[in-house]
């Protein structure tokens, strides 16, 4: 038996608010982003070379569960970060609209690499040009395929959205009007 003490992460930053003895009162918004920030389920949508590149960011050399992504969810009703990881047929594209709607509210999507920006190298017919065509994108990461690191940069930048984004954004007409502007019902 050891008498090790079990590690407490206290490393996470508290939001803005009022202290004193016994009590800490802040907004109810900033409690919610710190806790969607540290606890993205991603969903990965991989077809091709990207999607080993995203593997790479899961095992112990980079680690993202230090950065909240601890699951991996393979269902769209239990994930709130889209990964797509790869190239895009035009044929692929209403699966990957269909996965991206059964998602549940707040949701955000990462186009990882070139295929998945701006369908890299294969400028063919068959080739969805960017998957901005048909569902929302939030985070862009660059490469062919792009390293770990810029993966995790990539969702970085997604926890920084997740943390500052309103509560009530979703509910804006604006976002309204992105939805329709993709055809797509909320």
């Amino acid at each position: 038996m050891s008498d090790q003490k079990p590690i407490i992460r206290t490393d996470a930053p508290a939001p803005e608010g009022f202290e004193g003895e016994g009590f800490f009162a802040t907004k109810l918004s900033s409690v919610i982003g710190m806790a969607r920030k540290f606890s993205l389920w991603p969903l990965p949508f991989a077809t091709s070379c990207c999607g080993i590149e995203f593997m790479a960011t899961l095992n112990p050399t980079y680690d993202a569960s230090r950065f909240g992504m601890e699951r991996n969810s393979f269902s769209p009703r239990q994930a709130d970060m889209l990964m797509v990881c790869g190239t895009i047929s035009k044929k692929l594209g209403p699966v990957l609209k269909e996965v991206y709607t059964q998602m549940a509210e707040p949701k955000w999507v990462v186009a990882v690499g070139a295929c998945a920006s701006s369908g890299g190298i294969f400028d063919t017919y068959s080739v969805l040009q960017g998957i901005d065509k048909i569902i929302p994108v939030d985070v862009y990461v660059p490469g062919c395929p792009p390293r770990p690191e810029q993966i995790i940069e990539g969702v970085m930048q997604v926890q920084a959205l997740a943390e500052s984004e309103s509560i009530r954004r979703r509910d804006m007409p604006e976002y309204q009007k992105l939805l329709d502007s993709y055809n797509i019902d909320n």
